[in-house]
C-alpha cells in the first residue's frame, strides 16, 4: 500500500510464457498488494506459469475475446478487489515493471489521477528497437489527435498505465471496443471529463518474445484511433454525440 491506498497490478496476458516471469519478478511487492493476469485464451502454458509464480488471481478467458476486453476483465477484477491505484502493465517485458513506484505515488500522493510510461518521451522508443513505421506511425498519429482532443501528450499507444479508482467512476469502459482501440477509447473518455494526464519517461524493449501486433492489425488500429479522435471532436465541439462520451 502507499498512504494506505491498495495498489494492484493487472496483466492483460495472450502467449505470454516466455516473458511473464522476467516481468513479474520486477513487480515491486513492496507496495503492489496484488497482481491480477487475465489470459486470453492463449495456445501456451500463460494461465499455468501464472499460478506456478504465484499470482492468486488468474482468470481464462474460454475464448479469445480481444485485447480490449481482457482490460475489461482485469479492470473489473481490480475494482471488485478494492483496489485504489491500478497499474496496467504488458506482461511481454518490453515496459520494465521499476517504474511503478513512480507512476503510483503520482497517484497517491494526488498529484495526477492517470500516469502514462511514455516510450516517446526522450529516445526510448527508437533506441529500444521500436519499428521505424510503428514509430513514425505514433508520431502521426498523437500529433492528429492532440489537435482535434486539444492535448500534449507525446504519446496515446502506451501499454503502461496506471489510474486512480476515480477515474472507473467517471467513465464507462464497457462501451469501449474489445480489440485494440480500447486504450485509446479509454484516454479520450478520460480527456472527454478533463482529467489531465501525467507522462513519465518509459525505455522500452522490443525482441523476438515481445508481443507486437502485426501490420495489418496496427493499420486497423490507427483508423481506429482516427476515428475516436473525430468521435471526441464531434462529440465536444460539434455536439454530434457519441456513445462512449455519454452516461445514457
Amino acid at each position: 500500500m502507499i498512504n494506505s491506498l491498495k495498489v494492484i497490478v493487472v496483466l492483460p496476458a495472450y502467449n505470454a510464457s516466455k516473458t511473464l516471469e522476467k516481468t513479474y519478478r520486477e513487480i515491486p511487492f513492496d507496495i503492489v498488494d496484488e497482481v491480477i493476469l487475465v489470459d486470453d485464451f492463449s495456445t501456451d502454458n500463460t494461465s499455468v506459469l501464472a499460478t506456478q509464480l504465484g499470482i492468486k488471481h488468474v482468470i481464462r478467458h474460454d475464448v479469445n475475446k480481444g485485447y480490449g476486453a481482457n482490460q475489461k476483465s482485469c479492470y473489473h477484477k481490480a475494482l471488485e478487489l478494492g483496489a485504489d491505484i491500478i497499474i496496467m502493465l504488458h506482461p511481454d517485458y518490453q515496459y520494465t515493471p521499476k517504474l511503478i513506484h513512480s507512476m503510483s505515488y503520482l497517484i497517491a500522493n494526488d498529484v495526477y489521477k492517470v500516469v502514462l510510461g511514455s516510450r516517446i518521451l526522450g529516445k526510448g522508443a527508437l533506441n529500444g528497437g521500436m519499428p521505424i513505421y510503428k514509430y513514425i506511425a505514433n508520431r502521426f498519429l498523437t500529433a492528429f489527435q492532440n489537435i482535434l482532443m486539444y492535448q500534449k501528450l507525446a504519446e496515446y499507444h502506451t501499454g503502461y498505465r496506471a489510474f486512480s479508482k476515480e477515474i472507473f467512476d467517471k467513465i464507462d469502459i464497457d462501451k469501449n471496443s474489445d480489440d485494440f482501440v480500447f486504450d485509446n477509447q479509454m484516454l479520450a473518455q478520460i480527456c472527454m471529463v478533463n482529467y489531465e494526464i501525467a507522462e513519465i519517461t518509459c525505455p522500452t524493449k522490443y525482441f523476438e518474445e515481445a508481443s507486437s501486433i502485426n501490420f495489418a492489425r496496427s493499420t486497423k488500429y490507427g483508423f481506429g484511433v482516427l476515428g475516436t479522435s473525430i468521435q471526441y471532436f464531434s462529440h465536444r465541439i460539434l455536439k454530434i454525440k457519441s456513445k462512449i462520451f455519454t452516461n445514457d
